[in-house]
């Protein structure tokens, strides 16, 4: 894909599954970073897929995530929550990137010594740079034959999360409904979080038949709640065998993180009418 880069920002964030993650030509492994006290250091590798040279800046940016699980910038944190910038440090902020060429960023802790316990986050920003071009070029001229150079921006960020302390957070999936009006069943719950950090993990859902045979029915990874949100809202689909018969049985919502840790799980019945 041809880059064209500059005035419409248009961001891209990497919130979901995956162990790495690819938006236009820029691909960058791992999609989250975690220092839990086990690591001074670590590592991104960023590696260019498209045909043509491209250039990064690197920076930090603060989100928070509203319940619907989108996310917004901010510069203040609110009660509960940290940011993590105070006590990062990387190299290199700028990176050029040839066609199918890598390139390694190194992340590191620094002045943490007076941190307190739960957790802090901020997210590493990944913005594209356009190239010089001399004037004239690729610009379009309106009804009124005034030249302009509509560009896009893109942008892919990953969080950066610092952990000290023991964690005091549970789970609780809550509020479960199935919408089966449509063309595909339809799964809502939420996700309700308490404690000092964040969560991350993968959610399941099985139906139970009368007759107690379980059948998987979807799976969704890569879903977070960030402190110092309570309560996160989520829909997604699930794929029933033909032979299911949803006036009976139950259903069954796993929420396991990506260590494999059960953090919540809840049931609800499908009643006959």
């Amino acid at each position: 894909m041809t880059k064209k880069l500059l005035s419409l920002p248009f961001f891209l964030f990497i919130l979901f599954s995956s162990f790495s993650f690819a938006q236009g030509d820029l691909m960058i492994m791992p999609k989250r970073l975690v220092f839990d006290g086990s690591q001074r250091s670590q590592e991104i590798n960023l590696a260019n897929t498209g045909r043509d040279t491209a250039v990064y800046a690197i920076s930090f940016v603060n989100y928070e995530m509203t319940e619907d699980g989108s996310f917004k910038e901010i510069r203040d944190p609110q009660e509960g929550q940290r940011f993590a910038t105070d006590f990062l440090r990387y190299f290199p902020r700028r990176v050029t990137l040839a066609p199918n060429e890598a390139q390694v960023i190194r992340v590191q802790l620094t002045r943490t010594g007076n941190l307190e316990d739960g957790e802090y986050r901020s997210h590493m920003y990944f913005r594209a740079v356009e190239e010089q071009t001399a004037l004239g070029t690729e610009e379009e001229a309106d009804s009124e034959g005034i030249s302009i150079n509509i560009k896009t921006v893109f942008g892919i960020s990953i969080p950066v999360i610092i952990r000290h302390g023991k964690s005091t957070t549970k789970i609780e999936l809550t509020d479960i409904q199935l919408d089966s009006s449509g063309s595909q069943p339809i799964l809502s719950l939420a996700i309700n979080r308490s404690g000092n950090m964040s969560v991350y993990g993968d959610l399941k859902a099985e139906y139970i038949s009368p007759e107690g045979k379980e059948i998987e029915v979807g799976l969704v990874k890569g879903i977070s709640v960030y402190t110092p949100n309570s309560k996160r809202n989520f829909s997604f689909g699930l794929s029933f065998p033909e032979e299911v018969d949803l006036s009976g049985g139950k259903l069954r919502v796993t929420y396991t993180s990506d260590k494999g840790e059960v953090l919540a799980i809840a049931e609800k019945n499908l009643l006959r009418e």
